[in-house]
């Protein structure tokens, strides 16, 4: 078991042990990660993600919770999974038992519309929207000021509300 003292770098920051941090934050872990690099390989970027928190305790400074610490290795470590795989993020799953045809339709027009933005903008959506992020959790996780979370964000919606209320052509199969 690895314990860090904080008490030293910062006085109000508590012993961290990283057993205790996988018990509590291992299952939010793994579905962040499980979004970003699909089912099969969320297991080993959720894994490594507490391999190098555990390498990097010391560098845990107590100005984030331990979560909002832990989700911006994730997001790095599901980054390097998808750049080791060369492929793009997936685009996030929305979880509802109770679909309607319709519902599956908006749901198709939602991830049609996220697959149009820039990684940028589509990590703060969906660390926003779906992950329940603030804003100053998606600056600390992103390593971006909390102003330009806010632009991001700003833009992100303009060019999701266009692209979802931009009727596309319609065009004929021709048999």
């Amino acid at each position: 078991m690895m314990l860090v003292d904080q008490q030293q770098a910062m006085p109000n920051v508590e012993k961290l042990d990283i057993s205790q941090l996988a018990k509590q934050h291992y299952d939010r872990v793994f579905r962040f990660c499980s979004t970003r690099v699909g089912y099969h390989h969320a297991g080993d970027a959720a894994q490594d993600t507490f391999v190098t928190a555990q390498r990097n305790l010391s560098k845990f400074r107590g100005e984030s919770q331990p979560l909002t610490w832990l989700i911006g290795i994730a997001l790095n470590e599901c980054r390097r999974v998808n750049r080791n795989n060369h492929r793009s993020e997936p685009m996030p799953e929305f979880r509802d038992e109770t679909s309607h045809e319709g519902q599956l339709i908006n749901r198709e027009i939602l991830r049609q519309a996220l697959a149009k933005l820039s990684e940028e903008h589509r990590e703060v959506v969906t660390l926003h929207e779906i992950d329940g992020f603030t804003y100053e959790e998606i600056a600390q996780i992103a390593g971006v000021p909390v102003g330009t979370v806010k632009s991001r964000l700003f833009h992100a919606f303009t060019n999701l509300r266009k692209a979802i209320y931009t009727p596309e052509p319609i065009t004929k199969e021709v048999k």
